[in-house]
């Protein structure tokens, strides 16, 4: 039981001592002077005599002096940076909200860590919050233009992103099924030069050679030769030791050389 007690103790001290920050921070500033440097930041922004790309191209040095300057004239404290990105939002919402009528009063909202300074102001086409933001030290974070939008500008814009979304999703889907399909074509094209490569000439075959046809064999009737047929006989005969009659010479074939003949 004690410990239960001592632990909701702690946390009861716990919430007192941020309620005491937060009044003591409540208490470091003056809300007309913050609200009259406000009017004066807000004059400088929206009289256009200094643009965001001016400080941009400036050096550290000359941002630093320039922002010295303000302070000394405003009483607020800024970067660079954050007026840029104010210079650059408040050309951005005249061409959403339209031309630059007037504003009403500031109204000052506090939190344990910052202050928030906003009115509301008249546009040509419609109207939108200024809002300034402070943090704990009184150094502006950012001043915003918050436009006010009627239930069909907000289902249009909220149309508008859904078919924007489902538009390139479905489109991405589409590219990405197109891939898909040509991926089956992908082997053949790899395959073809090398097809190309391999692909060799067949040799020529050589026409096969033909055997010389025979010399024509004159053949002889024994009627037509009957002298030179009678000499081989008797050649024969001789050669035998024998007589020619019992020799018959039945045809005689002529040679186109003769090896006997040195």
């Amino acid at each position: 039981m004690k410990k239960k007690f001592s632990l909701a103790a702690c946390a009861l001290a716990l919430a007192l001592a941020f309620t005491g920050c937060s009044a003591q921070f409540a208490e470091e500033y003056d809300e007309t002077s913050l609200t009259t440097s406000c009017e004066e930041v807000f004059s400088i922004i929206q009289s256009g005599s200094i643009a965001g790309e001016d400080i941009t191209s400036m050096s550290d040095w000359n941002q630093g002096y320039l922002m010295a300057q303000l302070q000394s004239q405003t009483g607020i404290q800024m970067d660079a940076e954050d007026l840029v990105t104010a210079l650059d939002g408040w050309e951005a919402a005249q061409e959403e909200c339209g031309a630059y009528e007037g504003h009403g009063e500031f109204e000052i909202t506090e939190t344990s860590t910052s202050v928030t300074v906003r009115t509301e102001g008249q546009f040509s086409e419609r109207t939108a919050d200024l809002v300034f933001t402070f943090d704990e030290n009184l150094q502006m974070d950012a001043f915003t233009v918050e436009a006010h939008y009627d239930m069909g500008e907000i289902m249009q814009k909220a149309g508008l992103n859904t078919l924007l979304g489902m538009g390139t999703v479905f489109a991405v889907l589409m590219f990405m099924s197109l891939i898909i399909s040509l991926i089956k074509y992908i082997p053949a094209l790899l395959e073809r030069p090398k097809k190309k490569e391999t692909k060799m000439e067949a040799p020529e075959i050589p026409a096969a050679r033909t055997a010389p046809e025979p010399e024509p064999v004159m053949e002889t009737a024994p009627e037509d030769d009957t002298e030179l047929v009678a000499v081989i006989a008797a050649a024969i005969a001789a050669s035998e030791g024998t007589t020619p009659d019992g020799f018959v010479v039945r045809s005689i074939k002529r040679r186109k050389s003769n090896k006997w003949n040195a």
